[in-house]
């Protein structure tokens, strides 16, 4: 049963006044699925009773967010794109004296880590800061732990040596039982917080800023209001990462960046 564009936004509009949580411009028809999943998997017989969890019992909100904001990520996740920043834009940013990374809607931190990584082998991890930040409190938490199932390690390591990594990929992590722990020295240069694209402003300049397949699940005039924040985050000649589907081309902002290369989504900021 699919739900009625009514009551989309009535949930819509009670997440937001009752938890202050903004999901207005968010594509409607990915919302859409998402409660229809909710509704499925939870076991609700009407909207009316899922609605009425929501307004009563706030641990239940921690799910519909959860739901909302998707969590699929790996490490080295588009080896190509990786591959590209460890040749062309570590470089650039190893002339500077010091180096801030903010990956935004990073879910449980593969990214960050993979980031890292790569820090640590161009020797730049020492002068690095990467500023890890979601909606979702509780995906978050991972990245503080460094605690990820050991049944994706191989594909991690392919990916990785695709990414032009020479190491063995295992010496960044500890096997414990069916999980792997990274090494606290990668963990150290990460500054993990809650920060809310929607409604929340700049906090630093950075030189580098990843938002990768989030912009997909706005609408177009909350696309721009996340692109012209990426903007006013970004240093003069930083580098802008996006989704394999997003773009900057329509937005307001495409006149002040250029693409790096027409295969991989990075920008730089040239004005």
């Amino acid at each position: 049963m699919m739900i009625r564009d009514e009551d989309l936004n009535l949930l819509i509009e009670e997440l937001f006044s009752l938890y202050g949580y903004d999901f207005s411009n968010y594509a409607k028809a990915s919302l859409r699925r998402r409660v229809n999943r909710l509704m499925v998997v939870d076991r609700f017989p009407s909207f009316a009773e899922l609605l009425h969890r929501v307004k009563r019992d706030p641990d239940y909100l921690t799910r519909v967010v959860e739901e909302f904001t998707v969590n699929v990520t790996e490490m080295f996740r588009d080896p190509g794109l990786f591959r590209t920043i460890r040749e062309t834009v570590l470089p650039v940013l190893a002339t500077r004296p010091f180096i801030r990374i903010w990956h935004a809607g990073c879910a449980t931190g593969e990214e960050v880590y993979s980031m890292a990584i790569l820090l640590e082998e161009a020797n730049l991890l020492h002068k690095s800061l990467l500023y890890a930040t979601d909606l979702n409190p509780s995906v978050i938490e991972n990245i503080k732990r460094g605690i990820f199932p050991m049944s994706q390690m191989k594909l991690y390591s392919e990916n990785y040596i695709l990414s032009g990594g020479k190491q063995d990929f295992s010496s960044y992590y500890t096997a414990k039982y069916d999980w792997a722990k990274f090494d606290e020295r990668l963990k150290t240069k990460m500054i993990v917080a809650t920060h809310n694209l929607v409604s929340d402003r700049s906090f630093n300049e950075f030189g580098l800023i990843f938002c990768r397949n989030v912009l997909i699940y706005f609408d177009k005039h909350l696309q721009d209001r996340v692109l012209t924040l990426f903007d006013s985050s970004l240093e003069k000649l930083g580098f802008l990462v996006l989704g394999a589907r997003e773009n900057i081309r329509f937005s307001g902002i495409a006149g002040k960046f250029r693409q790096l290369d027409n295969k991989e989504k990075i920008w730089r900021k040239i004005m």
